[in-house]
């Protein structure tokens, strides 16, 4: 577990209580029903939802940032970017008089600068940059880009002006460092704790340029935040208190909801929908899922490494029971790793039929006329993409079961599931999920199947040169048509060689307190606080 120690906190009681000495001050606190605590702040360390929450949309700004509720694009802690003709050049244009915020851990004595950029970036791509040999830690988004090696210099031409430079053509990178592991960190602060040989608290005190201030977390519990008094885009905070009540149970978070503890939640149990629609107090908002739950093959496991056992598992899969039972109809069945809103999508592909058995004989004609065992991991926090995996993977235990195959169903607390599927891929079969994080095709097919990214969100640890080089080709073209039509072919490899199933792409919903207003469903996932007023 990365975080190691616990600071003075106060309980959400408690908040609640000082929240409550006044109806102006009640107002003005947002709390956020969470389902479950951030392994760390330091956002450029962790790649899920949960995490980012705590720390990239509360407490750190991007160079470059997606307008509220958008997939559009829009100037950050840079004002304004440029691009060489080549996409191997970019150059930001960084804004001037934006503070980093003060804590009791730390007191800027200068403003955000160029130099804040360059610490950001060196310190994950350059494993000699003092602060990441004191502390060493992986980089997992990075690395899944691949950035840690095409990115080939970070400069500093002048104090508001800094310039990448790439080793090969990369149209896409402009809305990847708008991504939260490319949250800005101040160099300022690093250089403090590497004085006082406290870097581990970058991920336990973190201090950004974002709308709010972390002040405390007791674990499993609480998190608070303050307004950042100094925030450069003031106007857009409208609360002054922001709690996270950590609450793993959607049962209890709906309770919490409708009993007007929390005005917030995150992902709704489906069966909780009908009742937040009638709820007088509760709004429900609702969107286009831009999402993907699947059942990943680790292809460095035997016999998952054979294509045909992996096509046997696909096909025994009742994907219509799941859309019935675990979405109560609120979603539709996935046949890509993509959906079917996003551009490039491959519209001529078709499931192989649900075919017991078909695959038993697929099973037989790899050697396993009798089946095997193997583990299937199930998450343990519900996501957009897959409300109950747990009872996911009871229904795909069954549907093996019929075939003959053993599905033992394995989970862990969420920071360490993670942590032993992608870093060291202990896993067999696991349920695994993507929230589209930028809007671009390679968002789906590089970081989650891609070879750079086996160490990280690859949970098949797939690497397939052919997919890999119709990837890379994507990314030198600026042109959609032809990129799409290289996205397409990356889609029939990967569904002739199944490192995963696709099964759901779920629909979006979002109860919130009729007290709150402004909130916007982000496409991206997670949850932004800025632009939220409340009565």
């Amino acid at each position: 577990m990365l975080l190691t120690r616990r600071f003075l906190a106060v309980s959400f009681s408690a908040a609640l209580a000082m929240s409550s000495q006044g109806a102006s001050a009640a107002s003005k606190t947002l709390v956020f029903c969470s389902e479950g605590s951030p392994a760390g702040f330091d956002s450029a360390q962790y790649t899920t939802s949960t995490d980012f929450d705590a720390g990239a949309h509360s407490v750190y700004d991007t160079l470059v940032e997606f307008k509220r509720g958008t997939l559009d694009l829009t100037p950050g802690l840079a004002e304004k970017w440029d691009e060489s003709p080549d996409a191997k050049t970019f150059t930001f244009h960084l804004r001037r008089g934006v503070k980093f915020q003060s804590t009791a851990w730390f007191k800027p004595t200068r403003d955000f600068n160029a130099d804040d950029v360059v610490f950001t970036f060196k310190r994950m791509i350059d494993p000699n940059e003092p602060f990441q040999k004191a502390h060493p830690v992986s980089f997992p988004y990075l690395t899944d880009l691949g950035y840690d090696k095409n990115i080939a210099s970070v400069d500093k031409l002048d104090d508001y002006t800094v310039r990448f430079t790439l080793k090969t053509p990369d149209v896409v990178f402009v809305r990847n460092v708008a991504m939260e592991f490319a949250s800005i960190v101040s160099a300022e602060y690093a250089a403090q704790l590497l004085k006082q040989g406290k870097p581990e608290d970058i991920n336990q005190k973190p201090v950004g340029t974002g709308a709010f201030v972390f002040r405390d977390y007791q674990k499993d519990s609480t998190i608070r935040y303050d307004a950042n008094p100094t925030y450069w885009n003031r106007k857009d905070v409208h609360i002054d208190k922001l709690v996270f009540s950590i609450t793993p149970d959607a049962a209890v978070r709906q309770q919490k909801l409708s009993s007007g503890e929390c005005q917030l939640t995150s992902f709704p149990r489906p069966a909780d929908i009908a009742a937040s629609k009638q709820d007088p107090k509760l709004t429900v908002l609702s969107g286009v899922g831009f999402n993907v739950a699947y059942v990943g093959y680790n292809t460095t496991h035997k016999p998952l490494d054979n294509v045909n056992v992996r096509r046997a598992l696909d096909m025994a899969i009742d994907k219509q029971a799941i859309i019935k039972t675990v979405y109560e109809g609120a979603a539709t069945i996935a046949t890509n790793p993509i959906p079917p809103s996003q551009w490039s999508y491959n519209k001529a592909l078709k499931d192989a039929p649900h075919d017991p058995a078909k695959a038993r004989e697929l099973l037989k004609q790899a050697g396993f006329p009798n089946g095997f065992t193997i583990t299937l991991w199930a998450m343990p926090v519900q996501r957009g993409y897959n409300p109950n995996a747990r009872l996911m993977a009871q229904l795909i235990q069954s549907d093996w079961a019929k075939i003959g195959v053993k599905a033992n169903i394995v989970t862990y607390e969420w920071a360490e599931y993670n942590k032993r599927a992608k870093t060291n891929g202990e896993h067999d079969a696991i349920l695994y999920g993507w929230l589209g994080d930028n809007g671009d095709p390679d968002n789906w097919l590089g970081t989650t199947l891609g070879c750079d990214a086996v160490h990280g969100s690859n949970m098949a640890k797939w690497c397939n040169k052919q997919f890999d080089d119709l990837l890379a080709k994507a990314r030198l073209v600026t042109d959609q048509n032809a990129r799409t039509k290289l996205y397409e072919e990356a889609q029939v490899v990967f569904k002739d060689q199944v490192p995963y199933t696709p099964l759901a792409h779920a629909n979006i919903f979002q109860p919130i307190s009729k007290r709150v207003h402004g909130y916007l469903i982000s496409p991206l996932g997670g949850h932004r606080f800025d632009g939220i007023t409340l009565d």
